[in-house]
């Protein structure tokens, strides 16, 4: 049962956060080993916190299988159907201390100047459970808001991090999703990424996380935004009615295979009806045997013909889809890998990604980008951005894949 607290605004949703916690803690995997990593000295505060911290990492493998081809696409191996992905880099800090957090936050924005790195200390190394626990005893203490004091303080792409790190997962969510709707144009990115990559359970959160905090209804304000069957399939992921993972029905498995092979490469014109459902409304672990059988009939991957018959925003959405289909973790890499390629850096990606990822399964993503990108998350991170900001990026990244 999730302890209540009362807060002041109310909308940290932390009795949300505490249940979403307790239940990813229940189905982690118990093989995992403590890593120590020393954290730097400072005179400043060295009298509230300790010079070493621990960070649980889960060294085992999970089993993976790689349909037919797919490396193709994504040069990569697909999870089991029903993987629990809990190989996250950041998780419960031993021996929390909430009011002995909150105190060293205050010291190093109390007065001239900002201790930038105590504050990337505490709050990378926290998870996101122990961060709300951390905002309540700040304001219980000193009357203040913390991350009021952390836009007050901090600047720029590190203010965005460290604020975005004090946003409880769904609330993040609803909020990204809020922003990629709101005003003049729609930002279809976070719109494919969000519905594309979040479990049934996890949408139905943001939904009434958005209601909550919107008095609107998500659905209502994205078909406002958006048209076509693109509208469509957007909709189709907002009921969340994705068939739960279980037997695999081997005759409906070779049925939507002929039907979305008939739908695309057979039929003049594209029948984006069938794709919609199909895509939105099976299992993960029948859709993976469907891209199997599709590659049997077709001779090459599902992911050609949505290119060749769809277009726009309904193709990359489709194509999302599919990704995440075969292998989440493979998804994410690859986005990371456009975000920081070329000239320039999308750092809300970057952002966004590192930090709804980072008690999830970002292990695996750093595996996935080393193996599909010849080089490492940490390098690529360290390589494309600087200052306070990119410490922080490292630390929540967690190390080095060589």
């Amino acid at each position: 049962m999730a302890k209540e607290i009362v807060l002041s605004p109310p909308n940290l949703h932390v009795c949300l956060l505490e249940r979403e916690h307790l239940e990813a803690t229940q189905e982690m995997n118990n093989n995992c080993a403590l890593v120590e990593i020393k954290m730097d000295e400072s005179e400043k505060v060295s009298d509230l916190i300790s010079h070493s911290y621990t960070r649980a990492c889960c060294h085992h493998e999970a089993a993976h299988r790689c349909p037919a081809g797919a490396h193709r696409w994504l040069g990569c191996n697909s999870p089991p159907a029903a993987a629990q992905y809990t190989r996250g880099t950041v998780k419960d800090f031993p021996g929390f201390d909430a009011r002995a957090d909150a105190e060293i936050l205050r010291k190093a924005m109390k007065g001239l100047g900002t201790d930038e790195q105590h504050i990337l200390n505490i709050l990378t190394s926290r998870s996101n459970a122990q961060r709300q626990e951390i905002a309540v005893a700040f304001k219980t203490l000193f009357g203040r808001d913390l991350v009021a004091d952390l836009k007050s303080e901090l600047t720029g792409k590190l203010e965005t991090l460290m604020v975005s790190l004090m946003r409880p997962a769904r609330l993040y969510d609803a909020h990204a999703l809020k922003h990629a709707i709101k005003g003049a144009g729609t930002n279809e990115k976070i719109l494919n990424e969000i519905l594309a990559s979040r479990t049934p359970a996890e949408i139905q959160k943001i939904k009434q996380v958005y209601q909550e905090e919107y008095e609107a209804s998500l659905e209502d304000h994205v078909t406002s935004d958006t048209s076509g069957f693109y509208q469509r399939m957007l909709v189709v992921l907002l009921q969340a009615g994705r068939d739960p993972d279980g037997s695999i029905n081997e005759s409906l498995v070779e049925q939507d295979a002929q039907e979305l092979f008939r739908a695309g490469e057979l039929k003049w014109g594209t029948d984006e009806e069938k794709f919609i459902t199909i895509l939105g409304t099976r299992s993960i672990s029948h859709l993976r045997k469907v891209f199997d059988k599709y590659m049997t009939i077709a001779g090459f991957q599902i992911e050609e013909t949505i290119d060749r018959e769809t277009s726009g925003e309904l193709e990359k959405l489709l194509l999302a889809i599919v990704k995440c289909v075969r292998n989440v973790p493979a998804y994410f890499a690859e986005s990371l890998y456009y975000a920081m390629k070329g000239a320039g850096t999308d750092d809300d990606t970057l952002i966004r990604i590192i930090v709804t990822r980072s008690e999830i399964d970002l292990l695996d993503i750093r595996k996935a980008f080393r193996r599909d990108f010849a080089k490492s998350l940490y390098h690529a991170i360290q390589k494309d951005t600087s200052g306070d900001y990119r410490n922080g990026l490292l630390m929540l990244c967690g190390g080095e894949d060589d």
